[in-house]
């Protein structure tokens, strides 16, 4: 018998709620696979920057909770819902989804294991969640003061992040094109630590620089990590921070350097103990420990 969409939304928000207990930030989502609630100011004359602090629903990602009562709300608010996304970046698992797609013709997960063998890393067992169009989506979590971008195709063709900002589909939704379900053996499994070597491809790469450049072994490379830190814009700190740190301790530069990067980071707004956590992740992420 056809699922009715009051059945699949009953269904959408049961999964919603078995998600949020396992600490996942949720949102309703249409059959579209976009966030179910339009925004309220989408008839403003001059809409302003607004990421839920008019109290109202309606702001996509930055709506998502973990609290049964505001989920309940949520799909309340929008009974049209037949599934649910779930936030990537947020704590307690700092959730990052590798989207690998079987549109236009790409192998995408063929891309993931030449870029595994290069980089010499390994997908561990995790979460695998099954599209209706054959694609998987991989569950993977970040270190807490590491902020990975959302990309399109740029790790390789195919694959897709979802990252800060971002959501996946969350298992048991019913779209257009057909039902997500996690793959089976998986759905048990908590979502797995990214590898170090995947997570460094996974960070935005640095800018060449008149002082030299970030990622070079030249005599102005300490400069460069230093300027590119220094250039981090609001949100880009940590990633920024994270990344130079990771270049400095793989190739061996004066541990000073690292002191340097903590001072350029403090100079754009973060704290020194924000810093050096940052730091710190980056020498384990390194295997030079701390």
């Amino acid at each position: 018998m056809a699922t009715t969409d009051r059945q699949a939304g009953t269904l959408a928000l049961a999964h919603a709620l078995s998600a949020a207990e396992r600490g996942l930030a949720v949102i309703p989502l249409s059959r579209s696979k976009l966030p179910a609630l339009r925004s309220p100011h989408r008839d403003d004359p001059a809409p302003r920057p607004c990421h839920g602090e008019c109290g109202r629903f309606g702001h996509g990602v930055h709506d998502a909770s973990t609290d049964p009562r505001r989920v309940r709300e949520l799909f309340s608010a929008a009974p049209w819902a037949t599934g649910y996304g779930i936030a990537c970046g947020l704590r307690p698992h700092h959730l990052i989804g590798v989207d690998l797609d079987t549109k236009s013709g790409t192998d995408s997960s063929a891309a993931l294991r030449e870029l595994a063998l290069r980089h010499l890393f390994t997908i561990p067992e995790t979460v695998v969640v099954l599209t209706p169009s054959g694609g998987r989506h991989l569950w993977l979590t970040g270190p807490p003061d590491v902020v990975v971008p959302n990309s399109a195709s740029r790790l390789a063709p195919g694959i897709d992040i979802r990252g800060a900002g971002g959501y996946l589909v969350g298992p048991g939704s019913r779209t257009d094109h057909g039902v997500y379900g996690t793959a089976p053996g998986t759905s048990h499994l908590p979502p797995a630590p990214c590898p170090p070597a995947l997570l460094r491809l996974l960070l935005p790469p640095a800018r060449t620089n008149p002082s030299g450049s970030a990622g070079g072994h030249g005599p102005g490379h300490g400069h460069g990590l230093i300027h590119f830190v220094l250039t981090a814009q609001e949100g880009q700190r940590n990633t920024r921070l994270f990344w130079a740190a990771c270049r400095a301790y793989e190739n061996g530069l004066d541990p000073d350097l690292t002191n340097a990067l903590v001072e350029a980071a403090v100079h754009t707004g973060l704290t020194e103990r924000e810093a050096r956590s940052t730091v710190a992740s980056a020498a384990r992420m390194s295997g030079r420990g701390m």
